[in-house]
């Protein structure tokens, strides 16, 4: 009985409407706690009890739905759900939200100043007290977390957008600032519009979630700075990973074209301008908005942009250490390796030397440089860094003693001293070896075995790595097929390597494919069907114009194209030179010229480009010409080897006193590259033009085994 819960009797301004009234159920305290459970969304203190039996008491006029608000929300706070959500279920929202509305606005309403003798704006007896209309509001609330703890998770958001619809009828223009922090009503309502998202995500409707997200921002109802940031965190998390494409609708898009066109635009945009809230110190830092933003300019491609916001993160955020690396990585996800790998190098100043070691750096560092012919020598350093923390970190030693290879098989390959380069190859096989005992599971490691062993002509070993390699990349070993099938042609088993290109030409991805159409044309010179060729290079340049014209016609994918997009140029210009050669055999001068125009119209200062445009005139006997094209060619790169040679054949064709000349280009192009079959075979003619036969001998002996064990293309 009511009178139970007041410890005084009193009578109802309305009679109950529904059957099950209150006089009907004992409400005493005993039978508020028989249905107490373990776990309470709010412990109630004996003083809230006494506080709202207080009111009861004060309160003779209250009405039939707040005395079940009042009772409601004590069963709620005593963890009895069931029979909060019955004595909830007794309130006939449906008939009090016009009532609750008018009060909002009645209530809201800005009022005229009293003149003298004036008793102003009078307020009917009949319009309800924001202290009602907070009451019942609350009562909403708690009515949709009890369904919410009864797992009605549906349910209860359909209740709490009740809230969000008799406020937002009510005030259309947002929540007024003149409503006092003391009026429950906002206070109810922003709690309103925190749950309503969660509860849609729970109940498995993200697309209403993102709506109701969306509610909360689009107008000001007054949420204090770090609400209304967790409002757009969890909005921007929800687009990011919700899987739910989710547009602005039309009455959103107050940008016109500048605004965001899908879930990704939209939540970058709103991390963006937390992150620039966190700059301006109007809220705290938060570990999540960066993660998020992180895995959102990451994804879009737009790895500059990230960089941007980690310079920006205030000092303290990360160490100098963790800022460098993070900057590093972007910098080397957007192509500027040489910007990353300066960052890093950071790591080996003074002021870091007391700090704990970041390994992580360090091994980003000996990676870069791996890739980077000309920083061998710096990632000697890095690999031995990480080297000698192995007491803390084994598990990267493997990858080190890898990098550490790859680096001196480098220096190798640049050294200028026949001992030292010796030195290097055995250092290079070393480390590999070790690396490779270390991580067994390291495919990596077998493939750059493999290749070393193929650059030192070890080419029994190397195609043991190699198929090893492929054997268990499964899926993903176009480079390993192609480095396998140059081994075979370095073997001058020109058909298996055929049929191993066909092969992973199935399985290879579009970058892969390119290259391999490419070495399958190679092949088919080699083997000397220049038709086929022809077709497979008209095969290739359409692919890649194929491509080109995708990437121009759909942004999205043009976002994620970068880094490709200088192999695919590359390698358009490579199939342009070979065209060019092919053609120059055949004798069709005009051919090749075109083919030679076409290479140069994509990079015009290209070595190559001029290499083949200088064996062009050389093969129409043009050899000043062709001098000229060579010697441009050497002023791009003055270590470009072909050109190189060919400079020097054109010398020895001006006489003896020209032969010093062609002497000392060919040395300087061994120093290069000291397996250069061709290079040998012509010292071997200058030594048989000085009459230095036995010497002519020994080099042409060097040439014929070198060109028996030459790939068609180079091994790296």
């Amino acid at each position: 009985m009511l009178c139970a819960c007041s410890g005084e009797q009193f009578k109802f301004e309305d009679a109950p409407l529904s059957p099950e009234s209150l006089a009907t159920r004992d409400f005493s305290a005993s039978g508020f706690s028989s249905r107490t459970t373990g776990d309470w969304d709010t412990k109630v203190e004996d003083i809230q009890v006494d506080e709202a039996e207080s009111t009861l008491k004060e309160a003779l006029s209250l009405n039939y739905e707040e005395a079940r608000a009042l009772l409601g929300r004590l069963e709620y706070q005593r963890g009895n759900f069931d029979a909060a959500l019955q004595v909830f279920q007794g309130i006939d929202v449906r008939s009090l939200t016009p009532r609750m509305t008018k009060a909002i606005v009645e209530r809201t309403r800005p009022r005229k100043p009293r003149s003298k003798g004036d008793r102003g704006d009078t307020m009917s007896a009949s319009v309800l007290s924001l202290h009602s209309v907070s009451l019942l509001l609350e009562a909403i609330l708690l009515k949709a977390k009890s369904l919410e703890e009864l797992e009605h998770c549906k349910e209860a958001a359909k209740e709490c957008k009740i809230i969000l619809d008799i406020v937002e009828s009510a005030l259309p223009n947002g929540m007024p600032e003149s409503i006092g922090e003391d009026c429950k009503l906002q206070d109810m309502f922003h709690k309103a519009l925190e749950l309503l998202p969660h509860l849609w995500i729970k109940a498995g409707f993200l697309d209403e979630a993102i709506i109701a997200y969306r509610r909360a921002l689009v107008k000001p109802w007054n949420l204090d700075a770090q609400k209304l940031a967790s409002v757009q965190k969890d909005l921007a998390a929800t687009l990011l990973y919700g899987g739910v494409e989710a547009s602005l609708p039309p009455q959103l898009q107050v940008c016109g074209p500048t605004a965001p066109k899908d879930n990704m635009e939209e939540a970058i945009l709103l991390l963006l301008i937390l992150m620039e809230k966190v700059a301006y110190k109007e809220i705290k830092w938060d570990e999540e908005i960066m993660d998020h933003l992180t895995y959102a300019l990451s994804i879009s491609g737009q790895f500059e942009l990230l960089a941007e916001h980690v310079e920006q993160a205030l000092p303290g955020t990360y160490s100098r250490s963790e800022r460098w690396y993070f900057l590093a990585l972007c910098y080397t996800a957007a192509g500027q390796n040489e910007a990353a790998l300066n960052l890093l190098k950071k790591a080996f100043g003074h002021s870091e030397a007391k700090h704990k070691l970041h390994i992580p750096s360090f091994l980003l560092g000996a990676k870069l440089c791996s890739q980077d012919p000309k920083q061998a020598q710096e990632g000697l350093k890095f690999s031995r860094k990480v080297i000698e923390s192995d007491h803390q970190y084994g598990h990267f030693t493997g990858d080190a003693h890898k990098f550490l290879g790859i680096c001196y098989g480098n220096l190798a390959r640049s050294s200028v001293s026949d001992s030292e380069r010796v030195v290097f190859q055995k250092e290079s096989l070393n480390s590999l070896n070790h690396a490779s005992l270390i991580g067994n599971e390291n495919l990596e490691v077998l493939f750059s075995l493999g290749q070393e062993h193929a650059v030192q002509r070890n080419l029994h070993m190397a195609f043991d790595n190699v198929m090893m390699y492929c054997d268990t990349a499964v899926g993903n070993s176009g480079k390993g097929w192609k480095l396998l099938a140059l081994i075979l042609s370095a073997e001058q088993r020109l058909e298996d390597a055929m049929t191993i290109v066909d092969f992973a030409l199935e399985e290879a991805g579009k970058m892969d494919q390119f290259e391999l159409l490419r070495l399958k044309a190679v092949l088919q010179i080699a083997q000397e069907q220049p038709k086929q060729a022809i077709e497979t290079y008209r095969l290739l340049l359409a692919m890649i114009q194929a491509q080109r014209d995708l990437h121009a016609n759909n942004f999205d994918e043009a976002k994620h194209y970068g880094s490709d997009a200088l192999t695919e140029r590359n390698l358009e210009i490579g199939a342009w030179q070979d065209l060019a050669t092919i053609y120059m055999k055949l004798g069709s001068w005009a051919d090749a010229e075109i083919c030679t125009a076409k290479a140069k119209s994509i990079e015009f200062y290209s070595p190559s480009s001029w290499y083949t445009t200088g064996m062009l005139l050389e093969a129409q006997s043009l050899h000043k010409d062709a001098l000229v094209s060579f010697s441009l060619s050497l002023s791009i790169d003055p270590d470009y080897v072909p050109s190189i040679v060919s400079t020097a054949k054109i010398m020895m064709k001006f006489g003896t006193q020209s032969l010093p000349i062609a002497r000392s280009l060919l040395m300087n192009a061994l120093r290069l590259e000291p397996a250069n079959h061709d290079a040998w075979m012509n010292l071997g003619l200058i030594s048989k033009m000085e009459g230095s036969l036995r010497q002519a001998a020994d080099y042409f002996q060097a040439a014929y085994e070198l060109k028996k064990s030459a790939p068609v293309q180079s091994f790296v």
